[in-house]
């Protein structure tokens, strides 16, 4: 009996209410916002500092990857987030065009799966950091081959650790941090996350 029930607290648990959607896609909205203004705000102005050095601020692009799980809690919200983002990204006119929508799968999916291992019941500063390293070897994994697949050993290694890093960093400590804050203001009573 006590199987069953615990069974059915995990699919009651694991289902999207309307509510999760809708907060998922705003806090994708406002990313892609961040994306579209980062890139070309932000990144230009480190582009001078040579290949890999401008990839220690990547980890913004991962940002809804770990922001959007903390939040909600469901299975899929890192890649909704992510994939969502990357779209609004696209439609504002991202530099790398439709690559962008690749690129915020892969991201996704790699903070996805640091989420699926944790079962989606560890959400503590140590998961989300983890799951930003994820999204940063996506973040690699997308990007050497299709951006630097004729730059030397070195640059392919200097960039993915520092994108691997800004994961971590940025988007996982970063975005705990953020999600704390949200906290603190009450705007996350309704969420699994307030508790």
């Amino acid at each position: 009996m006590s199987n069953a029930l615990a069974l059915r607290s995990a699919s009651e648990s694991a289902r999207w209410r309307t509510v999760d959607i809708v907060v998922v896609a705003l806090i994708a909205l406002a990313f892609g916002v961040v994306f579209y203004a980062w890139s070309t705000y932000v990144w230009v102005w480190l582009q001078p500092l040579g290949t890999p050095w401008e990839y220690i601020i990547s980890g913004v692009w991962l940002m809804p990857a770990v922001v959007a799980p903390l939040v909600v809690r469901k299975p899929g919200a890192a890649l909704f987030a992510e994939l969502v983002a990357a779209i609004v990204a696209v439609l504002l006119g991202s530099q790398w065009g439709l690559d962008t929508l690749l690129s915020g799968f892969v991201q996704g999916a790699g903070a996805e799966l640091v989420f699926g291992f944790a079962m989606y019941r560890r959400f503590g500063v140590v998961v989300a950091c983890i799951a930003g390293l994820g999204a940063g070897v996506g973040e690699a994994i997308h990007d050497i081959p299709i951006y630097f697949a004729t730059s030397s050993g070195t640059v392919q290694a200097g960039i993915a650790a520092l994108e691997i890093l800004s994961g971590g960093l940025v988007a996982g400590i970063g975005g705990w941090l953020l999600v704390r804050a949200l906290r603190r203001t009450g705007a996350l009573q309704a969420f699994p996350a307030d508790q």
